[in-house]
């Protein structure tokens, strides 16, 4: 089994553009998010599932899921998002756990968005937090889905706090970082986890 690091951070604080750079270093990447999506495209089971539980509307005229309207749905509702998450984290933990075990390196990047508020950290040797101020994620977040500041909040409050993830951090990054420093700091944890990755190989023989 593979060493494994976990990426997590809260929307829009930058994961997706550490998780480049280290993939940009050859580092295999197993990206929950693009998980997520594959488990509900068109004839995956779960998304028969939650059309008939939500209704056909939240699909779009080609058989794609309409985000949107989901989001609007499951950020309204608690016990919608509720039933959500229990169709759809043990399929995307499943598949996960696959990935993982085909990692042909000494170790694998898995980056979570929900790690803390799913309780996953338990699975990953070691954890790497994106930390960012909220302010700066809402304008982010805002910009990117365009969608107005109250849901935007709404979207960061229903995540785990900033200092929720903090405490359970082996290594915080901090996105305030110009590209090369950002670049240089990946550098340096990849060194690490190169060594620490032997070490844990070196016991599990």
């Amino acid at each position: 089994m593979a060493y494994i690091v976990a990426l997590t951070g809260g929307i829009a604080s930058g994961k997706s553009t550490v998780a480049e750079l280290f993939a940009a270093s050859h580092i295999e990447i197993i990206d929950a998010d693009l998980i997520a999506r594959e488990v509900v495209e068109p004839g995956q089971p779960a998304l028969a599932t939650m059309a008939d539980y939500f209704g056909q509307h939240i699909l779009l005229d080609n058989g794609q899921l309409d985000r949107k309207k989901l989001r609007e749905i499951i950020f309204s509702t608690p016990e919608h998002k509720q039933w959500l998450n229990n169709l759809l984290h043990p399929l995307i933990q499943q598949r996960t756990q696959q990935k993982i075990a085909q990692c042909s390196g000494q170790w694998c990047l898995w980056v979570v968005p929900l790690l803390v508020e799913n309780q996953l950290q338990h699975l990953a040797q070691r954890v790497i937090v994106v930390d960012s101020d909220e302010e700066k994620q809402i304008k982010r977040v805002c910009e990117r889905d365009s969608i107005p500041r109250s849901q935007a909040l709404a979207i960061i409050h229903a995540q785990a706090t900033r200092q929720q993830r903090l405490a359970i951090a082996d290594d915080v990054i901090d996105n305030n970082l110009s590209k090369s420093a950002l670049a240089e700091k990946v550098s340096q944890l990849i060194l690490t986890y190169n060594q620490l990755a032997s070490e844990y190989k070196g016991r599990d023989q």
